[in-house]
């Protein structure tokens, strides 16, 4: 994968082995399991959760994936200022 990133001249940032939170879709997907969670009635099995993740993914608004894509400035001087820490 590295090979072909350096190969299409496509520059990536080194993610920090201890900051999972820096994947903005990790947002994304803690948002989907928080909004399944909640959901009334509760999902009894795999099909029913596999439905409700696909409709809360259809419901997630361009707008909610663009706040959390800016908020990655932010959370990398967080990250930066817990020198590559938890930054909660």
């Amino acid at each position: 994968m590295q090979a072909y990133l350096n190969d299409m001249n496509i520059t990536v940032m080194e993610w920090p082995a201890r900051s999972p939170d820096m994947n903005p879709i990790e947002h994304v997907w803690d948002l989907l399991k928080r909004k399944v969670k909640s959901s009334i009635p509760a999902t009894a099995n795999v099909g029913e959760l596999r439905i409700a993740l696909v409709e809360e993914w259809r419901r997630l608004s361009q707008e909610t994936i663009d706040n959390i894509i800016l908020s990655m400035p932010r959370r990398v001087e967080t990250l930066i200022r817990a020198r590559g820490g938890n930054s909660r």
